[in-house]
């Protein structure tokens, strides 16, 4: 009986983007986020005393500013080999941008396959076949598993390929394939990597997603880590999800329409937000937190926007100190449904509500939005922009939570002045 490990998408160092611009960010925890995470998988391996770990893409976030996370990582390849673990790459989108990683020598106990063509590697020790092919471009998309070899019968068969498979949202296209294509190969075990949200897309055989070993801003929620694959007698026994990440994001989306009172949502903020906490086992946790749903405490909301934002931000930090982080408080509600009633009827105050209502910015508009804003930025004088710049004309979701908030007011407004507020 034998281990292996199976990771991919580490991004080691991987740069923050914006963090700094919100307050309170644990930037320095964030930033260290994936060394971490990473040392925790050197643990792993060496505890359980696995064969072999499979890297599968993305091991770096493209080109280094320097030699020091190369450094860092023939370090701990050098801590592997000390412990007779041998180590197998292929590189993934990220690593073909590094030009440092093409010039860096490893530890003799790790094998980068080939970036040209398929290559196979036999373990005769273990009776065990690994065949991978890395990206020589930031951007394949051909379908490179087609000229992988067929598995040898004799063998435990393992491929890596670094995939986006039959397509993931979120995801670019690299180096597409098909279940059936991988299932025809004939292999035990397929280590992908690419989508950074774990899948055991197949049992028969294993085809495997393990995703990142540390989530990196609020897309990359919940459990992150590696996937641990024992094999006896040739046959698989057991897979399992390994956590890693020494630090969590979490969404914490509340429909406060059964709220009667700011106390009742503030409460219902308290129990949603020590939900989050409980769930990262013990990790620190970025939250972002969401509140929708009709509600009577629409106005009360959004008319003081700002003071309920730091209020639960306080809330926060008297739940966990520096165990929970809220990375951004999004107020999504809607007035109670009894406004709707001026929605319906015809004339001109209910035609405007509708038209705010339905007010919609595509993609293309935002982006024209965005460098309106950004020329309109550099034509201002530094002093009036500060430090901390509302405008924010390289995140079109900031522009559209922006222009949301804008119809809420005017709608909220013009109920107001109906209702001869």
């Amino acid at each position: 009986m034998w281990k292996f490990i199976h990771a991919a998408d580490i991004h080691l160092d991987s740069p923050l983007h914006g963090l700094e611009r919100y307050e309170g960010a644990p930037v320095e925890e964030i930033r260290s986020a994936t060394r971490r995470a990473f040392d925790n998988l050197i643990e792993l391996a060496i505890d359980e005393e696995v064969a072999f770990v499979l890297l599968v893409g993305d091991l770096y976030d493209g080109d280094w500013k320097d030699y020091n996370t190369g450094l860092y990582f023939v370090e701990r390849m050098g801590r592997l080999r000390e412990a007779g673990i041998r180590v197998f790459i292929v590189a993934g989108n990220h690593d073909a941008a590094s030009q440092i990683t093409k010039h860096l020598r490893l530890p003799d106990n790790v094998t980068l396959f080939s970036t040209r063509k398929p290559e196979r590697v036999v373990l005769d020790d273990l009776n065990v076949s690994i065949c991978g092919q890395g990206f020589a471009t930031r951007a394949v998309v051909d379908d490179i598993s087609q000229d992988y070899p067929q598995g040898d019968p004799q063998l435990f068969n393992i491929g890596l390929l670094h995939t986006c498979l039959d397509g993931k949202p979120g995801h670019e296209p690299y180096a597409p394939c098909s279940v059936d294509g991988l299932r025809s190969k004939g292999y035990q075990y397929w280590a992908l990597g690419h989508v950074h949200k774990r899948e055991e897309v197949s049992q028969d055989p294993w085809i495997v997603f393990p995703g990142n070993i540390q989530g990196r801003h609020v897309r990359e929620v919940g459990p992150k880590g590696c996937t641990l694959v024992t094999v006896d007698s040739g046959e698989i026994v057991e897979v399992e999800h390994r956590d890693l990440d020494v630090m969590r994001w979490s969404r914490c989306e509340l429909d406060i329409s059964a709220s009667e009172t700011v106390d009742d949502i503030y409460e219902q903020v308290r129990k949603g937000l020590q939900s989050a906490l409980d769930s990262a086992d013990g990790r620190p946790v970025a939250v972002r937190l969401v509140l929708q749903g009709a509600c009577s405490a629409h106005s009360t909301l959004h008319a003081g926007r700002e003071h309920w934002i730091q209020e639960y931000r306080a809330l926060a930090t008297g739940l966990g100190g520096a165990g929970i982080w809220l990375e951004k408080v999004s107020i999504k509600t809607t007035p109670p449904v009894s406004s709707g009633e001026v929605l319906e009827r015809d004339d001109a105050l209910s035609g405007l509500l509708r038209a705010i209502r339905d007010m919609e910015l595509d993609g293309f508009a935002l982006d024209d939005l965005a460098e309106e804003i950004s020329t309109l930025r550099q034509k201002l004088p530094a002093e009036l922009l500060g430090g901390d710049d509302p405008l924010n004309p390289t995140n079109p979701e900031f522009l559209k939570d922006t222009l949301e908030d804008i119809k809420e007011l005017l709608v909220n407004r013009l109920l107001s002045k109906e209702n001869g507020a």
